[in-house]
């Protein structure tokens, strides 16, 4: 793949990368077993409980960049599984990073105002602490494992179909 200019450290390892997405060459995959794949719900709200178990794992260690991101993804997650739940929507229907929170609202799940809150905290925060040259907070962290963590609380008990979550 490389045009012979490229180090060859990076053109194999990413030769490798894409072998591994593509299953190609390494065997039986060795998966995730946490991850419930019966439906994309499933899917989608235990991948949420890992983003979630993940940042308990890096609390309290100077990790907040790496803990803020995974709130956002437990967060997205979360409020994908409830809409594929209890609103009939497909994953492919999960197009940009802030469809959920509109399909939230639309499912009334939060009100529209918190809705609009979460899509402003995700717009403003999340982009400017990305591509920003912002420096995350251990208070931006820890107030974003809450939310992350409340949000998810609320999303397994509203989904009517129980006995999925896997957190702590």
């Amino acid at each position: 793949m490389s045009n012979g200019s490229d180090p060859t450290a990076v053109a194999d390892a990413l030769d490798a990368a894409i072998d591994a997405f593509n299953e190609a060459g390494h065997g039986v995959p060795t998966r995730e077993t946490a991850i419930d794949t019966d439906t994309d719900w499933k899917t989608q709200l235990t991948k949420s409980c890992r983003l979630l178990a993940a940042t308990d794992h890096l609390a309290g260690n100077g990790y907040y960049t790496a803990t803020i991101e995974l709130c956002f993804g437990a967060t997205e997650r979360s409020v994908e599984a409830y809409a594929l739940a209890e609103g009939g929507d497909e994953l492919r229907d999960f197009h940009d990073h802030t469809h959920c929170y509109d399909r939230a609202a639309t499912l009334g799940l939060l009100t529209r105002d918190t809705i609009a809150d979460l899509k402003d905290l995700y717009d403003t925060n999340r982009t400017g602490s990305y591509y920003g040259g912002r420096r995350p907070t251990e208070q931006q962290a820890t107030t974003m494992r809450r939310l992350s963590e409340s949000l998810h609380t609320h999303v397994t008990n509203q989904i009517r179909e129980g006995g999925v979550c896997i957190c702590d």
